[in-house]
């Protein structure tokens, strides 16, 4: 596309129009939103499931549990290591991208629940929690984008809203569930 080409007269398939530009570029961005929340994500569940990374395991992450007050704190240490090992690497390559966003958004409001009352900032507060839970939220909203595993399953090639939505309400709901029933 020329200087003296613009919008009105590059036809739409073509690679240089700026709507394909845009949405390439938006879909990078995406990609590297997924990346960044999903390797974050993953890497702590590995702590919590493998000790890695300096984590305590699930007898560590067990003990931490029960003393924030959960129920059956080895159960509860299983779920969130698997929850954030499995949702992190969904959010990387794309697969399942509403489920796994919700599965973070759940997470991260019970962490965000179990810090209330330290402030915002760091070390003890809930800013990088938070920054979690809007990140899971806005992917599991706005879709995968086009590179992702999610383009090769039929129901959730084009990703609708209506699907981002429901899976929000699903990680808020499975978050309240956990904590009026499992946390004292």
């Amino acid at each position: 596309m020329s200087v003296f080409t613009d919008a009105r007269t590059t036809p739409p398939g073509d690679a240089a129009s700026p709507a394909t530009s845009t949405q390439s570029g938006a879909d990078l961005g995406l990609l590297i939103l997924r990346w960044a929340v999903g390797l974050t994500m993953a890497a702590h569940g590995s702590q919590k499931l493998f000790g890695w990374f300096g984590g305590g395991g699930l007898d560590g992450t067990a003990g931490f549990f029960e003393s924030s007050g959960y129920t059956a704190a080895k159960a509860m240490a299983v779920v969130a290591a698997l929850t954030e090992t499995l949702c992190g690497l969904g959010l990387v390559v794309g697969l399942l991208t509403p489920l796994a966003g919700a599965g973070i958004v759940g997470v991260m409001l019970n962490v965000i629940a179990v810090k209330w009352g330290n402030g915002f900032f760091g070390p003890t507060g809930i800013e990088y929690e938070l920054l979690l839970l809007i990140a899971a939220a806005s992917l599991t909203l706005a879709g995968p984008g086009r590179y992702a595993a999610d383009r090769l399953l039929p129901v959730l090639r084009t990703h609708r809203l209506s699907h981002g939505i429901a899976a929000v309400a699903l990680g808020a709901a499975a978050a309240g569930i956990v904590l009026v029933t499992l946390r004292s």
